[in-house]
Protein backbone atom coordinates (compact mmCIF):
# COMPACT_ATOMS: atom_id res chain seq x y z
CA UNK A 1 0.00 0.00 0.00
CA UNK A 2 1.32 3.43 -0.88
CA UNK A 3 2.31 5.85 1.87
CA UNK A 4 -0.45 8.29 0.85
CA UNK A 5 -2.98 5.56 1.45
CA UNK A 6 -1.58 4.92 4.93
CA UNK A 7 -2.02 8.61 5.68
CA UNK A 8 -5.58 8.66 4.33
CA UNK A 9 -6.45 5.44 6.16
CA UNK A 10 -5.21 6.79 9.50
CA UNK A 11 -7.21 9.99 9.08
CA UNK A 12 -10.32 8.01 8.09
CA UNK A 13 -10.00 5.67 11.08
CA UNK A 14 -9.53 8.55 13.50
CA UNK A 15 -12.70 10.22 12.21
CA UNK A 16 -14.52 7.26 13.79
CA UNK A 17 -12.77 7.35 17.18
CA UNK A 18 -9.38 7.81 18.88
CA UNK A 19 -7.09 4.78 18.56
CA UNK A 20 -3.57 3.65 19.36
CA UNK A 21 -1.22 2.60 16.56
CA UNK A 22 -1.48 -1.15 17.03
CA UNK A 23 -5.26 -0.87 17.08
CA UNK A 24 -5.10 0.90 13.70
CA UNK A 25 -2.99 -1.92 12.26
CA UNK A 26 -5.52 -4.48 13.51
CA UNK A 27 -8.49 -2.47 12.18
CA UNK A 28 -6.98 -2.14 8.71
CA UNK A 29 -6.13 -5.83 8.56
CA UNK A 30 -9.64 -6.78 9.69
CA UNK A 31 -11.38 -4.39 7.31
CA UNK A 32 -9.44 -5.76 4.34
CA UNK A 33 -9.81 -9.39 5.43
CA UNK A 34 -6.04 -9.68 5.72
CA UNK A 35 -5.22 -8.26 2.28
CA UNK A 36 -3.59 -5.18 3.79
CA UNK A 37 -1.46 -5.75 6.89
CA UNK A 38 0.22 -2.43 7.60
CA UNK A 39 3.40 -2.67 9.63
CA UNK A 40 4.52 -0.58 12.57
CA UNK A 41 7.18 0.77 10.20
CA UNK A 42 4.48 2.39 8.07
CA UNK A 43 1.92 3.36 10.74
CA UNK A 44 4.09 5.01 13.39
CA UNK A 45 6.19 7.24 11.12
CA UNK A 46 2.98 8.38 9.41
CA UNK A 47 1.40 9.14 12.79
CA UNK A 48 4.47 11.17 13.74
CA UNK A 49 4.28 13.09 10.46
CA UNK A 50 0.56 13.78 10.98
CA UNK A 51 1.29 14.97 14.51
CA UNK A 52 4.08 17.24 13.23
CA UNK A 53 1.61 18.69 10.71
CA UNK A 54 -0.91 19.38 13.48
CA UNK A 55 -3.49 16.96 12.08
CA UNK A 56 -3.42 14.50 14.98
CA UNK A 57 -2.63 14.78 18.65
CA UNK A 58 -1.60 12.04 21.04
CA UNK A 59 -1.91 11.36 24.73
CA UNK A 60 -0.45 8.71 26.98
CA UNK A 61 -3.10 6.46 28.44
CA UNK A 62 -1.57 3.78 30.62
CA UNK A 63 1.25 2.23 28.63
CA UNK A 64 -0.15 3.26 25.24
CA UNK A 65 -0.23 6.40 23.16
CA UNK A 66 -3.72 7.14 21.84
CA UNK A 67 -4.15 9.33 18.77
CA UNK A 68 -7.09 11.54 17.84
CA UNK A 69 -7.79 14.12 15.17
CA UNK A 70 -7.36 17.83 15.69
CA UNK A 71 -9.86 20.19 14.06
CA UNK A 72 -7.40 20.60 11.18
CA UNK A 73 -7.13 16.82 10.89
CA UNK A 74 -10.90 16.44 10.78
CA UNK A 75 -11.04 19.06 8.00
CA UNK A 76 -8.30 17.21 6.09
CA UNK A 77 -10.14 13.88 6.42
CA UNK A 78 -13.41 15.40 5.22
CA UNK A 79 -11.73 16.78 2.06
CA UNK A 80 -10.83 13.28 0.85
CA UNK A 81 -12.95 12.05 -2.06
CA UNK A 82 -14.00 8.46 -2.70
CA UNK A 83 -14.14 5.34 -0.57
CA UNK A 84 -11.82 4.81 2.39
CA UNK A 85 -8.44 3.30 1.46
CA UNK A 86 -9.28 -0.04 3.10
CA UNK A 87 -12.21 -0.48 0.71
CA UNK A 88 -9.87 0.15 -2.23
CA UNK A 89 -7.43 -2.36 -0.75
CA UNK A 90 -10.14 -4.91 0.06
CA UNK A 91 -11.07 -5.10 -3.61
CA UNK A 92 -7.51 -6.32 -4.24
CA UNK A 93 -8.64 -9.60 -2.66
CA UNK A 94 -10.77 -10.11 -5.77
CA UNK A 95 -7.63 -10.23 -7.91
CA UNK A 96 -5.36 -13.28 -8.16
CA UNK A 97 -2.49 -11.59 -6.28
CA UNK A 98 -4.67 -11.03 -3.21
CA UNK A 99 -5.92 -14.60 -3.38
CA UNK A 100 -2.37 -15.93 -3.66
CA UNK A 101 -1.31 -14.05 -0.55
CA UNK A 102 -4.10 -15.61 1.51
CA UNK A 103 -3.35 -19.07 0.10
CA UNK A 104 0.32 -18.58 1.02
CA UNK A 105 -0.60 -17.70 4.60
CA UNK A 106 -2.74 -20.82 4.83
CA UNK A 107 0.11 -22.99 3.54
CA UNK A 108 2.51 -21.36 5.99
CA UNK A 109 0.14 -22.14 8.87
CA UNK A 110 -0.04 -25.79 7.80
CA UNK A 111 3.77 -25.97 7.53
CA UNK A 112 4.16 -24.52 11.01
CA UNK A 113 1.69 -27.09 12.34
CA UNK A 114 3.68 -29.88 10.70
CA UNK A 115 6.92 -28.51 12.15
CA UNK A 116 5.41 -28.30 15.63
CA UNK A 117 3.55 -31.61 15.77
CA UNK A 118 4.71 -33.83 12.88
CA UNK A 119 6.86 -36.91 13.15
CA UNK A 120 10.27 -36.91 11.49
CA UNK A 121 8.75 -38.79 8.54
CA UNK A 122 5.87 -36.30 8.19
CA UNK A 123 8.23 -33.33 8.36
CA UNK A 124 10.40 -34.86 5.63
CA UNK A 125 7.33 -35.41 3.40
CA UNK A 126 6.19 -31.81 3.93
CA UNK A 127 9.69 -30.56 3.08
CA UNK A 128 9.61 -32.58 -0.17
CA UNK A 129 6.15 -31.23 -1.02
CA UNK A 130 7.38 -27.67 -0.48
CA UNK A 131 10.46 -28.20 -2.65
CA UNK A 132 8.29 -29.64 -5.43
CA UNK A 133 5.76 -26.84 -5.07
CA UNK A 134 8.49 -24.21 -5.38
CA UNK A 135 9.77 -25.87 -8.57
CA UNK A 136 6.24 -26.01 -10.00
CA UNK A 137 5.61 -22.32 -9.27
CA UNK A 138 8.82 -21.31 -11.04
CA UNK A 139 7.86 -23.56 -13.94
CA UNK A 140 4.50 -21.78 -14.24
CA UNK A 141 6.22 -18.39 -14.14
CA UNK A 142 8.56 -19.51 -16.93
CA UNK A 143 5.70 -20.43 -19.25
CA UNK A 144 4.75 -18.20 -22.16
CA UNK A 145 1.60 -16.28 -21.29
CA UNK A 146 -1.32 -16.47 -23.69
CA UNK A 147 -2.60 -13.24 -25.09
Amino acid sequence: MRRGNVRAAILALLVERPMHGYEMMQELEARTEGVWRPSAGSIYPTLQMLEDEGLVKSEEIGDRRRYSLTDAGRDEAERRQGPPPWEESASAGEFPGGQLREAGFQVAAAVMQAAATGTDEQVAKVRDILADTRRQIYSVLGEESEG
